[in-house]
């Protein structure tokens, strides 16, 4: 995606699920990809009757919004997200956030031998 002055900004990020979505004919689906939120991803879900229920189901809805591409499935939707294990659950919430804030899915870390501080790619595959 360009911006208006011309310099490049990362709008989708790959990710491997802990453990992965299985669905019912047993097929498994890890490797998928995330896009930067927009302000009406969030705003939007607000008005669902589930989320007036129950607040906590925001982040089911949000995430069904943003996943764009999971396994081989044609279509990410809050069922989707709902029979996700609660690890992988906790992982798209983690890396939700990171991305949203910070427009990379990069970790600082020192190394425990010589204490150098360095940065980390921490989504994709093979993670």
């Amino acid at each position: 995606m360009e911006l208006g002055d011309g310099a490049a900004q990362r709008t989708e990020f790959p990710f491997t699920l802990p453990r992965g979505l299985v669905t019912p004919d047993g097929a498994v689906h890890r490797e998928g990809t995330m896009r930067l939120a927009t302000a009406f991803d969030e705003i939007e879900p607000i008005k669902d009757p589930r989320v007036r229920a129950n607040p906590g189901y925001l982040v089911i809805i949000l995430l069904a919004r943003v996943i764009t591409r999971l396994g081989t499935l044609d279509h990410i939707n809050t069922a989707s997200v709902e029979n996700m294990y609660s690890a992988d659950l906790a992982y798209l919430q983690d890396l939700y956030q990171r991305v949203n804030l910070t427009g990379h899915t990069r970790i600082l870390v020192d190394c425990p031998h010589c204490e150098q501080a360095f940065e980390v790619e921490t989504a994709g595959p093979g993670e």
